[in-house]
């Protein structure tokens, strides 16, 4: 039996004075904001607004601008908590990481970016 704990990495990132995080793997990369970055208003209103992380839905790559990019931080998988569905803000927003005691919402990019596809 293996004592290894199940990882993810998390790209955390800022959107006003709030902190989310979504799963590494779903960005391709960290660039400047472009014009047409997507906004999602109902996760906070941008302060900076000047960087963006690019996803990649169905091969069409979109901007979702982001006040800061904080980094990429290691979660052990049972500090994840989903919300039930009914309890979900919109389709984008799967649960909480469990920083310490500070929740984190936890937020699926390719769902948040897919309707401006």
């Amino acid at each position: 039996m293996s004592d290894q704990v199940e990882r993810v990495d998390l790209l955390v990132f800022e959107i006003g004075p709030l902190r989310y995080a979504a799963d590494a793997a779903q960005v391709l990369r960290v660039d400047t904001r472009a014009q047409d970055a997507v906004t999602l208003e109902a996760l906070g209103p941008l302060k900076r607004t000047h960087r963006a992380l690019v996803v990649g839905v169905d091969g069409v790559e979109r901007q979702l601008a982001v006040d800061a990019v904080l980094g990429i931080q290691p979660v052990a998988v049972e500090r994840l908590r989903r919300f039930p569905r009914m309890a979900r803000a919109g389709q984008e927003t799967l649960g909480v990481w469990l920083d310490g005691d500070a929740p984190v919402v936890l937020i699926d990019l390719e769902k948040a970016v897919r309707p401006f596809v």
